[in-house]
């Protein structure tokens, strides 16, 4: 399948390629440090925006936006399938996600980044804030971006 038909765009909380979406992040972010998804925090999730980069039908890559007030929102479990990793999706779905954020009002996102993929961020323009911190069992660092 070619780059050419990926659509990023927000996907509905409770929709198959939310569930999908789910199984994604499990894989990415969750199964190799051992951990496992809690059932209320799912359910939490119906306050966020969902943006997701699909191929097809195939959920290849999710990230979620969670408002903290009118001008914050939070990016968080950014994950992009291992066959499609480098191959700018993660970029698109950032880039998008900053103008969606953008449209709805907000001015600022922020983020607790993996210390694995502060380059990625950085890249993109992002800053550091702040000394690491453990989270998750694992080195990260806040970034943020003002929009």
């Amino acid at each position: 399948m070619s780059l050419k038909q990926l659509r990023i765009t927000e996907i509905s909380f409770g929709s198959v390629q939310q569930t999908d979406s789910i199984q994604l992040r499990y894989k990415i972010l969750r199964e190799p440090l051992g951990l496992q998804y809690d059932k209320s925090d799912l359910e939490r999730e119906n306050e966020d925006f969902h943006i997701a980069a699909i191929l097809g039908e195939k959920v290849v890559g999710i990230l979620l936006l969670k408002p903290f007030g009118k001008q914050i929102i939070k990016m968080r479990q950014v994950a992009v399938d291992t066959l499609w990793q480098g191959k700018t999706i993660g970029k698109s779905m950032v880039r998008f996600s900053e103008d969606f954020a953008r449209e709805k009002g907000f001015t600022k996102i922020e983020m607790h980044s993996r210390e694995t993929v502060i380059v990625f961020y950085l890249s993109l323009d992002y800053m550091l804030e702040g000394a690491s911190f453990l989270e998750v069992g694992i080195p990260h660092k806040k970034m943020s971006k003002l929009l």
